[in-house]
């Protein structure tokens, strides 16, 4: 299994804020929060590797419109 991790940060006026997604096999990780903070983790678990891969890439399609580079 291999895992990838991409990290997005917005930074926006009084903003400051981090988002990272890591996907390993059929689970996928969030992890967010104010960068210079440990953020916030979340763990989902999909059917498939394959569906998992197609959730992350809706949710990191869903931040970049909103600014996350």
């Amino acid at each position: 299994m291999t895992t990838d991790a991409r990290r997005f940060e917005l930074v926006e006026g009084s903003s400051s804020k981090f988002w990272q997604i890591s996907i390993e096999g059929s689970t996928f990780t969030v992890t967010y929060g104010r960068i210079g903070t440990a953020g916030t983790s979340k763990t989902t678990v999909c059917a498939s590797p394959a569906e998992a891969q197609a959730e992350v890439g809706k949710l990191i399609a869903e931040k970049t419109r909103k600014g996350y580079q």
